[in-house]
């Protein structure tokens, strides 16, 4: 039965994994340290990849023609530098591949990877490839168990990583922010890959943990001054969350003299879940045994939800998102509906304009050269501006070769300050926890 309870002991991984180590791709890196604690929950030897460089880069762009875009070439080149390490057993590597069908190249990312690993004498290399379409629940009888703690880990890394945000650019201590979200990172981490004699127990220890974290940064003496601009970021989320692919944008928007609100992992999980509604809906399968399963599992979701996000309401009072995911589908309809569209074009449309509505000061959309969800969303961008306020709306494609980004951050911050002084939508509310910090001077 779906969510069933568990019981003691720890599992056996799947045939599949057995004996093999699990490599998981690096986007935010919170996110993938938890989801990687997750899968050692069930016995699987997870591990994320390491930091991407110049050589993933090379790796990467050496086993693909140019017509593929950023993230794959990236994620591609940080698996090669595992395979060429010295002294490693191949036949015991594995590597975490999402795949999904729609109009997106990420559908093609597990056949490609397998041919190039194949052309280099690693046919035998095994790819995990958990598909959308199914709530990426391909784990068999782990397959509850794992997603349900996984969930939660997108959950906690979404608010680590607004905690992160909110307090790094008001820091006293450089970094002093990043050295507590990692100190964060490593007590979820421990709670995560730890086989609970219950979901109950696990939620208990997970929420105490989040206690702890929400206590370290209540702590941290920050700097007073908030007349910083609001920045909302959206975007394809691997060229969003993962710092390498994005120069680090976020970091250089702060150094600017600006504040980052990100968009949540979690959203692309809500609309996973939608779009499989969906397909049941056009399969005449809305009352079958997978239907009812997937309408369960939202359930629990939304419940560990709140469970976890609840604790934070005063930290985030301004900053809150969306009571219901689909409030960002239906305020996207005008624009783009989800029910003639398909992929993160939907939610990031969405997104933008309920950061408009929320008042913040610009939107940026990051996403890899070429990608087709960014190319349609900046073609509707204007018009979203115009609707709202004429918020700046900018588009930053990257592609390992950017210059003058300074630059651009400059003067796209330039228009998000001169907008702000004459915008009519009022500012997000501060809290106490955001107009200054408790031990700030």
């Amino acid at each position: 039965m779906l969510f069933q309870k568990q019981s003691p002991g720890r599992l056996a991984p799947p045939p599949a994994l057995a004996g093999k180590k699990l490599w998981v791709p690096r986007l935010q890196v919170g996110g993938s340290r938890l989801l990687a604690a997750a899968f050692r929950s069930i016995g699987i030897d997870a591990e994320v990849l390491p930091p991407s460089d110049e050589r993933t880069r090379e790796l990467g762009a050496r086993h693909s023609c140019g017509d593929e875009c950023y993230p794959l070439k990236l994620t591609l080149g940080d698996c090669l530098k595992i395979l060429e390490q010295p002294g490693k057993d191949k036949t015991n590597t594995a590597f975490l591949v999402a795949t999904g069908q729609g109009p997106c190249r990420f559908g093609q990312y597990a056949p490609y990877f397998q041919s190039v690993f194949g052309s280099l004498g690693y046919p035998d290399i095994t790819l995990v490839s958990p598909s959308f379409e199914n709530g990426y629940a391909d784990y068999g009888e782990s397959s509850s168990l794992f997603v349900r703690s996984a969930w939660r880990g997108v959950v906690s890394a979404d608010i680590l990583l607004k905690l992160l945000l909110r307090t790094r650019p008001y820091e006293i201590t450089p970094g002093s922010a990043d050295a507590l979200y990692d100190e964060s990172l490593t007590d979820l981490s421990r709670i995560l890959e730890t086989h609970h004699r219950s979901y109950a127990h696990q939620m208990d220890e997970l929420q105490a943990g989040l206690l702890r974290v929400r206590a370290r940064f209540r702590a941290l003496p920050l700097r007073k001054d908030r007349n910083r601009p609001l920045i909302g970021v959206v975007g394809e989320i691997f060229c969003r969350l993962n710092t390498f692919s994005n120069e680090d944008l976020a970091r250089r928007l702060e150094a600017a003299g600006a504040e980052v609100w990100m968009n949540d992992v979690s959203e692309w999980l809500w609309y996973t879940n939608d779009e499989e509604a969906r397909q049941f809906a056009r399969t005449g399968k809305t009352y079958s045994a997978a239907a009812l399963r997937a309408k369960l599992r939202n359930i629990f979701q939304k419940r560990d939800e709140h469970a976890l996000v609840s604790l934070f309401r005063e930290d985030f009072t301004g900053r809150e998102e969306p009571d219901d995911f689909r409030d960002l589908l239906d305020i996207a309809v005008p624009y783009l509906p989800a029910e003639g569209a398909s992929g993160e074009m939907i939610v990031n449309i969405g997104k933008a304009v309920y950061f408009a509505r929320k008042g913040l000061d610009g939107v940026i959309d990051i996403s890899p050269f070429t990608c087709m969800n960014g190319i349609i969303c900046e073609a509707i961008y204007p018009r979203v501006s115009r609707d709202n306020g004429g918020i700046p709306i900018r588009n930053f494609y990257f592609d390992g070769t950017q210059s003058d980004l300074e630059r651009d951050v400059g003067i796209f911050l330039e228009l998000a300050r001169n907008y702000r002084n004459r915008k009519t939508w009022p500012a997000p509310t501060e809290t106490a926890f955001a107009a200054g910090a408790r031990n700030g001077s």
